[in-house]
Formats: C-alpha cells, sequence, structure tokens
C-alpha cells in the first residue's frame, strides 16, 4: 500500500474515534443520581416555582380534596428548599389560594403574577389579574398593582430592572358585550412590571401566542421556549405543543424566531446556568398516545443551537427545576399524563444531574 494511502487512512481513522469521543462527551458530561437529596415533603401537581439566593421556593399548587367528596381547594403552600444545605423548610403561606401562576426574583423579593384559582378558599375558581411580591426575609407577602390583564399559565423574568410577564391563558369575553366568557384562549400579551414605581406596561407582543411556555434571560435577551397552543389544556384535542423558540429584546422591543427546540413541549421545568437554558420532563398528546417526557435538552443562544443530556430516569410533567453549584435539580411533579391517576401518583422525586468535570458554578 503506497505510503501516501496509509497517512489517509491512519488520518481518517484517528478523526473517527475523535469524532466518536466528542459524540460520547456531549451526550454523556454527567450522571443522573436519584436517591441522594432530600424528596419534596408534599408532592404537588404545578407548583409555582422560583430560584432566589441559592433557595428554591414552590408556592399554591393544584386543588385538591383533603376527604372523600369535599369541594376541591387549593393549598396556601410555600415551600422553600435550601440547595446548599439540602434542605425544605415551611414559609409563610399565601395569602392568596390558586395554581399556575408565574413567578420571578428579583433584588431579594419573589414577584407571583396571575393564576387559577380565588383570594377565598371558598370562593369559586377564576382567572387572576393578582400580583404579590413575597420576602424570604421577613417571611411576608405583599399585594401589588394588579396586572392589566387576567392571565394563566404565563411565563415572567427579570430583566433591566423590570419583570417581563409574557403569554399565557385570557379568558375572552362573549361577543356583544354579553358578561359570559365564551373561550380561555392562549395569548402573546407581553407586560412588564416596574417594582421600583408599582406599574406595569405593554409590550410588543409575542408573535407566536401560547400558554406553558419556558423562559430564560441571556446577555439581556429573553427566551421564550416551546408550551402550548391554541387553548388552556392539553388533556382535549384542542391544544398542542409547540417547539418554538423566540427571542425578545427588550431594549429595542423586538422578537425574532430562533432554531426550534428538538422536543415539542409543554409542562416541562426550566433554569438557566451559564448561559444556556435547560428543558426538563413535559408532556404531550395527539391522536396516537398520551405522554410524559423524559427528555431534558438545552440551548445556548451564543450559538443559537440545541444540545441534549442523558434523560431522566424518572419521566415527569410539572417538574421544578433548579441548578447549584455542578448539578440541575428536577424535583416533583406528575408521573402520569395530565392528571391522570390523581395527586397520588404526585412525584417526590428530586434527581439530579451532577455534571462531569468543570465546576459549573451558578
Amino acid at each position: 500500500m503506497p505510503s501516501a494511502m496509509r497517512r489517509m487512512r491512519t488520518a481518517l481513522a484517528v478523526a473517527l474515534i475523535l469524532g466518536a469521543c466528542t459524540v460520547l462527551a456531549q451526550q454523556a458530561p454527567g450522571k443522573w443520581v436519584t436517591n441522594k437529596y432530600a424528596p419534596l415533603p408534599e408532592p404537588g401537581e404545578e407548583y409555582t416555582n422560583v430560584v432566589l439566593n441559592n433557595k428554591l421556593y414552590l408556592i399554591g399548587g393544584n386543588a385538591a380534596s383533603l376527604t372523600p367528596g369535599a369541594r376541591a381547594t387549593h393549598p396556601a403552600r410555600n415551600l422553600e428548599y435550601d440547595l446548599a444545605a439540602d434542605k425544605w423548610t415551611q414559609r409563610k403561606p399565601t395569602p392568596f389560594f390558586s395554581d399556575h401562576m408565574t413567578a420571578s426574583a428579583y433584588n431579594g423579593k419573589i414577584y407571583v403574577f396571575g393564576g387559577t384559582g380565588a383570594m377565598r378558599q371558598e370562593d369559586p375558581n377564576a382567572t387572576l389579574d393578582q400580583s404579590w411580591e413575597y420576602d424570604p426575609a421577613a417571611d411576608s407577602w405583599k399585594a401589588l398593582a394588579p396586572m392589566p390583564s387576567k392571565r394563566t399559565a404565563s411565563a415572567s423574568i427579570a430583566v433591566g430592572g423590570k419583570i417581563y410577564v409574557i403569554g399565557g391563558t385570557a379568558d375572552i369575553p362573549a361577543q356583544g358585550g354579553a358578561a359570559a366568557i365564551t373561550a380561555a384562549l392562549v395569548v402573546g400579551t407581553n407586560e412588564s412590571y416596574d417594582p421600583a414605581t408599582n406599574r406595569w406596561e405593554a409590550h410588543r407582543v409575542m408573535p407566536t401566542p401560547r400558554n406553558h411556555p419556558a423562559i430564560g434571560v441571556v446577555g439581556g435577551k429573553i427566551y421564550v421556549i416551546g408550551g402550548r397552543l391554541a387553548a388552556n389544556n392539553i388533556g382535549g384535542y384542542t391544544s398542542s405543543n409547540t417547539d418554538v423558540v423566540e427571542e425578545y429584546n427588550p431594549a429595542a422591543d423586538t422578537w425574532r424566531a430562533m432554531t426550534k427546540m428538538p422536543t415539542a413541549r409543554s409542562g416541562q421545568g426550566w433554569t438557566t446556568l451559564n448561559g444556556r437554558i435547560y428543558i426538563a420532563g413535559g408532556e404531550g398528546r395527539d391522536y396516537h398516545m398520551e405522554a410524559v417526557y423524559r427528555d431534558v435538552e438545552a440551548f445556548d443562544p451564543a450559538t443559537n443551537d440545541w444540545d441534549r443530556l442523558p434523560p431522566m430516569p424518572t419521566a415527569r410533567h410539572g417538574v421544578n427545576v433548579a441548578a447549584y453549584g455542578n448539578r440541575l435539580h428536577v424535583i416533583g411533579g406528575h408521573s402520569v399524563f395530565a392528571a391522570g391517576g390523581g395527586h397520588a401518583l404526585d412525584s417526590a422525586m428530586n434527581e439530579a444531574f451532577e455534571f462531569a468535570g468543570t465546576n459549573r458554578s451558578n
């Protein structure tokens, strides 16, 4: 065999080996652990979650009946998980009773908006325009200026001194000025709350209206990822998942499309770590299946591309995701599609993906 041919084949073999190693490194940058961290003490579906100062707060949750035959009521839960100490603590209960709120952390406080529920447990559930501030240092709640529009299952994020509340579902009034509500439809509403002035401001609407999306901010820009189209509930055939990713620039008040998420889904959990937005779990339904997802995918706005992590050991939707040090926690959720099986199938799992190699400090 000519020496040039041998060198070419050797180079090709080395390239193939290096390529295989690169793929393996991308697919397995760490490992999942399932029984190492403290489980969720009060399993519940549809907690509203937010991370502040390395602590995860789980607020509210879906309605449940405490006694057989009784009217289902929303819990006033407020749980704190210390990611460093691996410890759960009960904090001051919420002054409202609802689920599907959205929450963001800013300047040492937690801000909670909208949702489905009521101010009193005995009141009928409704789409809410409520706004609340929770101060973990004082363990106190304070009512704020209500949202300009009633919305549930929105997404929110803090950037530039304001908190943007985007998308969700709104009650659409009946035609002709009637008081009745004809439908609950997804919206692209984009409004910001200013904690310094306690005022709201409207911005350019999101091009793809949706509810239950994931959200993150990287480099001063907001990324809205996935969610549901058309209607609120994935349990029927009026709503469908989307893989659309859209970037909002608050400084210019402009939107643009980004690379789609590999797995169209809703009911997922998410967090941002080192400039990447991680999406975990979720659910979907079509005429062929009802599914709960294990997929974990990461979006890098700098490259406008996606990576996949090894899937979660336990498929769940409605999960709560938090990053700390070199790990991602995926906590709670529901283990079957929609609310199948009732609250008995709410998960207490606290599974964590521990990155190998470089410490991914947050």
